[in-house]
């Protein structure tokens, strides 16, 4: 059932944005002439890599710079980018990941290769899933560049005040992953186009009937400011990009 919703809405879903998608990539082109495309590789299932399509937000060549995380205020976002991730608008583009099966509408976020392997023993449990275009953590983070901005060093912030949490809703939706589930994280994705607050509220009773942490819980409502935090399966803070040996 999972495929067959996952085949269903993203064929629906290119057909109803694909003439915004073609006037979007016009503009895209038009401000350097390169690509509108931006396609990198990403690890999905069972530490596979694959190639992920994404409308391009930066500035040609953005890769070279050897950041994987992006803050708000990031120099390598070009004017139209800003809007484009503002909307999540390069995130439609990966409704072909989706209907090609290398990832699913509603999985964790796949990462770049660097930061998996960076990843602890419990956290490997997040490559026997797909990745998926939302879930937990698109919602409770969706500010994700803002949580980043002004951070001397965005990719060790990242690792501090996001991945610790990220990780832990992506584990618990590996176990408890359902096609229940996945409709109603489809339902709170739109919710959150609307209202954000909303949405983490319904993030938070969903966490609290699934029996998640109550540290888990008190962050997804994002009332408190994060602070650095180990992620699972450790209880080391990350201070360094190089792979642990744990």
């Amino acid at each position: 059932m999972k495929r067959t919703l996952d085949i269903t809405i993203s064929l629906i879903g290119l057909i109803i944005f694909s003439v915004p998608l073609i006037i979007i990539c016009l503009i895209v082109w038009l401000q350097d002439f390169g690509s509108p495309l931006y396609i990198s590789e990403r690890i999905g299932k069972n530490g596979k890599p694959f190639k992920i399509f994404k409308l391009r937000s930066m500035i040609k060549n953005a890769n070279t710079f050897g950041i994987d995380s992006t803050a708000s205020n990031d120099k390598r976002i070009t004017p139209i980018g800003h809007k484009i991730r503002k909307f999540k608008l390069d995130e439609l583009t990966q409704l072909l990941n989706v209907l090609f099966g290398q990832m699913s509408l509603v999985g964790p976020r796949p990462n770049v290769i660097s930061e998996t392997k960076l990843y602890t023993n419990e956290e490997k449990r997040i490559l026997t899933i797909k990745p998926g275009i939302t879930d937990f953590a698109s919602i409770v983070f969706s500010d994700e560049g803002e949580i980043l901005a002004g951070k001397s060093n965005a990719d060790i912030a990242y690792n501090q005040l996001i991945r610790p949490w990220k990780s832990r809703l992506a584990i618990l939706y590996t176990n408890s992953s359902s096609f229940r589930l996945d409709l109603t994280l489809i339902l709170i994705t739109m919710v959150s186009l609307f209202s954000r607050k909303k949405a983490l509220g319904m993030i938070v009773r969903l966490l609290t009937k699934l029996q998640a942490e109550s540290e888990v819980i008190n962050m997804s409502s994002r009332k408190s400011a994060l602070i650095p935090y180990p992620p699972p399966g450790t209880d080391k803070l990350v201070t360094t990009r190089e792979t642990p040996n744990i």
